[in-house]
């Protein structure tokens, strides 16, 4: 539970930082995204789960 709980306090500094460090392109970001097909939006957050279990996978391993 411990590593769960510092992987979602890790998750929320990388999120504040994006949001503190480049507001206006976290801004034109979001008026991006409903412009790009699902299915691109689908196959990027496909690719950033498995680098993010890859990257877990390495660390523990």
């Amino acid at each position: 539970m411990s590593d769960f709980l510092t992987g979602i306090a890790f998750f929320l500094i990388i999120e504040g930082l994006v949001y503190a460090l480049a507001p206006s392109f976290l801004k034109r970001l979001s008026q991006m995204l409903p412009l790009m097909p699902e299915a691109q939006l689908r196959f990027g957050g496909l690719a950033a789960m498995a680098l993010g279990v890859l990257m877990v996978w390495l660390i523990r391993g």
